[in-house]
């Protein structure tokens, strides 16, 4: 079957996106020490490049050293990280009409650094490490702000074409989103629409800088799955809002590790073993997608099979679908499906690469287990 939507171009804000296939971001625990860019780095997204995607979202990217995961994560927050994206950028771009963004992000209240306090807007203790952060005062997320905008202006001085901010799975951005965590009374907590005020002085700030031209995206928190958190009806109110300020497309996701201990797994990377278990937040890009005006939906969630991909397009019901573990097993998925073989990817969803990521790299452990065998 011909999947004419799938591979069809489509834009992003102006730049145009060769597919509607979405590399989402993905940490790889694979920088060089305190955040660099090297070989292996690149390999990697040589090899996604040359595999088909339209386009690729970088794994998470430290804007300051407070919020990063690690001495492994990628970081922008100081000009001598800017040589390596710059080479990055240069890779991604020899594939014809491949685009990449940079996904920036602080790791926010579910961070464990040992030289820094943990941060976030209200002292709610972290329950799976037990930590209680430290709250932020106004002037300090003011801060915060600057340094999302900085860092935003890097990525477009380094070439990306695009960036997106982390505003889901419980990181600093989604602690802002998420009444659970966001307890304040200032001009950045209590209703919906002030809790959003970080990410549209973010978003301002950039466009501010580097002009109108360049795509500022996002993926945000949909839902919790925590009581008193996001819920269905707060997400929507949520995405409604992202489109009012006028972020470029949205990529709604949901959960975290804090949501396990509500929920029988962590819904950012459930287990896809039966046709019904796919694609897991179609239902809530349905109901935001009449919404959002100007704003590309980018769909992620156990996306498995491109016949329907192609007609969940077709429908109009997204504009992009979005992989990651697939993009995993198979980096040149895309290229397989569009040569004719529309065949499910070979990743059974067994999250084995999860337990890759506390120590790096990130790989398919089913994949290798079989090139062993």
């Amino acid at each position: 079957m011909e999947l004419k939507t799938l591979f069809s171009p489509k834009k992003i804000g102006n730049v145009q996106i060769k597919n509607r296939i979405v590399r989402s971001a993905t940490f790889m625990h694979i920088a060089e020490k305190y955040g660099f860019i090297g070989d292996r780095y690149l390999k990697v997204y040589d090899e996604l490049a040359k595999g088909g995607t339209g386009l690729i979202i970088t794994g998470a990217v430290a804007v300051d050293p407070t919020g990063t995961g690690g001495p492994y994560q990628v970081c922008l927050y100081e000009d001598s990280h800017m040589a390596g994206h710059k080479k990055l950028v240069d890779t991604v771009h020899e594939y014809d009409g491949t685009k990449i963004a940079s996904q920036i992000q602080h790791i926010g209240r579910v961070g464990v650094h040992p030289k820094y306090q943990t941060i976030a807007p209200s002292p709610v203790p972290y329950k799976i490490t037990g930590i209680t952060p430290r709250e932020l005062t106004t002037e300090e997320v003011k801060e915060y702000i600057e340094k999302f905008v900085k860092t935003g202006i890097r990525a477009y001085e380094c070439g990306y074409d695009l960036v997106q901010l982390h505003g889901a799975h419980g990181y600093f951005l989604t602690n802002f989103l998420s009444p659970y965590t966001n307890l304040r009374s200032d001009e950045y907590g209590g209703t919906t629409e002030k809790r959003t005020n970080i990410l549209r002085d973010i978003y301002n700030g950039i466009k501010d800088e580097v002009g109108k031209q360049f795509p500022v995206i996002i993926k945000f928190q949909s839902q919790d799955f925590i009581p008193n958190g996001i819920n269905e009806d707060e997400g929507i109110k949520i995405a409604k809002n992202l489109s009012k300020i006028g972020f470029d497309a949205v990529e709604p996701s949901g959960g975290g590790a804090e949501s396990i201990l509500y929920t029988k797994g962590n819904i950012t990377s459930k287990v896809v073993k039966k046709e019904e278990d796919e694609n897991y937040f179609l239902p809530f890009a349905k109901k935001i997608k009449p919404i959002l005006k100007d704003c590309a939906l980018i769909l992620v969630g156990g996306i498995r099979n491109p016949v329907v991909a192609d007609k969940i397009l077709t429908d109009g019901d997204a504009d992009f679908i979005s992989l990651c573990r697939p993009l995993i097993y198979e980096p040149d998925l895309p290229n397989r499906w569009k040569s004719g073989d529309t065949t499910p990817p070979k990743c059974i969803s067994c999250n084995s690469c999860f337990t890759t990521m506390e120590k790096g790299p990130v790989y398919c452990v089913t994949k290798k287990n079989l090139e062993k065998n």
